[in-house]
């Protein structure tokens, strides 16, 4: 029998009655995936870092440091990030595994250290995921989190309940997009995003992918997950703005031809960025697992071109080193 979506719902034009899909018109094309992996194995790509890993490492990496009773955000390699809002920490996309793959022996391989164990927290409150790949829901983080946080709550998109559940985790809240959660004094968002899903070969797109805007009274921070570029994405500042903080991608973008659909380059991060008022944005999505065929070194050189193209100075939408913590009340 055919998987039919439970929650679907025929006013919504991301719903189908087999699941989920982009407002956008899907840019890719039967056969796609099998050229880019024979174009990508006959260039050698991607190419090490100019200096070497041992140099990027170096260079772009540090222990995450919880000291201190501030308001503050970590960024924590890839799209994982660490927020502290009111004595409550909260945990987005934490991917903190040696590989991004259900396999421990085969998949993208982590090339710079995670600054962190879940143990090394000093507490969790709540984690937010934003869709089903696994450089995004790792599952021996979450068996981590379970182990070390049983009372963390889980705010997930609509489908990946039940995979929490079965993965011994308590409390879970699904939402669809533009549906909003509170807990305690913190008002939580599921905002569209424009990508896919997927875990196994019989799972495309039953469950939904998504954007957060986390709000406390002094903060307003929208974390787009992971997406390609969409004008429609500007309706989020218009409806949940002003930000004050955000955190955009800028990896995973070549080639474009073939990247386009679901990863935005860094000069349409940069344009989202105006977009949305240049609040100060943590680039993201960059730096630990080599996912498409650029090098790891090339996202912060191609975001300072972006921005010089763009007459833009990077003071607010410059790379951060992995572990690097802001302070939000006073984060410039």
């Amino acid at each position: 029998m055919a998987w039919k979506n439970p929650w679907y719902d025929s006013s919504k034009v991301h719903h189908t009655p087999q699941g989920f899909s982009n407002p956008e018109p899907d840019l890719r094309q039967p056969g796609d995936l099998r050229r880019w992996r024979r174009e990508r194995k006959a260039g050698g790509l991607p190419l090490s870092p100019r200096q070497g890993y041992a140099a990027f490492v170096e260079a772009w990496w540090q222990p995450a440091d919880f000291s201190g009773s501030d308001d503050r955000i970590w960024w924590l390699g890839h799209a994982a990030v660490l927020l502290r809002l009111n004595q409550r920490y909260i945990l987005i996309d934490p991917a903190l595994s040696s590989r991004a793959s259900p396999l421990p022996f085969a998949g993208p391989q982590r090339k710079t250290p995670a600054p962190l164990s879940i143990g090394d927290l000093p507490q969790l409150d709540v984690v937010l995921i934003s869709h089903n790949h696994y450089d995004h829901l790792d599952r021996p983080t979450v068996k981590a989190i379970v182990r070390h946080f049983p009372q963390a709550t889980f705010i997930v998109p609509l489908g990946l309940a039940g995979w929490c559940r079965a993965r011994g985790v308590r409390q879970v809240h699904q939402l669809d997009w533009w549906q909003t959660i509170t807990l305690g004094d913190i008002g939580f968002d599921a905002v569209p995003a424009r990508h896919w899903s997927m875990r196994t070969p019989r799972d495309r797109n039953r469950s939904l992918w998504c954007g957060w805007v986390v709000c406390s009274a002094t903060c307003r921070f929208w974390f787009s997950g992971d997406s390609g570029y969409s004008d429609s994405l500007a309706e989020i500042p218009s409806r949940l703005g002003p930000f004050t903080l955000a955190a955009l991608p800028i990896g995973a973008y070549a080639p474009r031809w073939f990247m386009a659909g679901q990863h935005m380059d860094p000069d349409q991060a940069v344009a989202l960025w105006q977009r949305a008022g240049r609040p100060l944005t943590l680039p993201i999505h960059w730096g630990v697992f080599e996912l498409a065929d650029e090098s790891l070194d090339a996202p912060p050189q191609e975001l300072a071109q972006a921005l010089c193209r763009a007459n833009e100075r990077n003071d607010n939408f410059a790379p951060w080193r992995i572990g690097e913590s802001r302070s939000l009340n006073n984060p410039a």
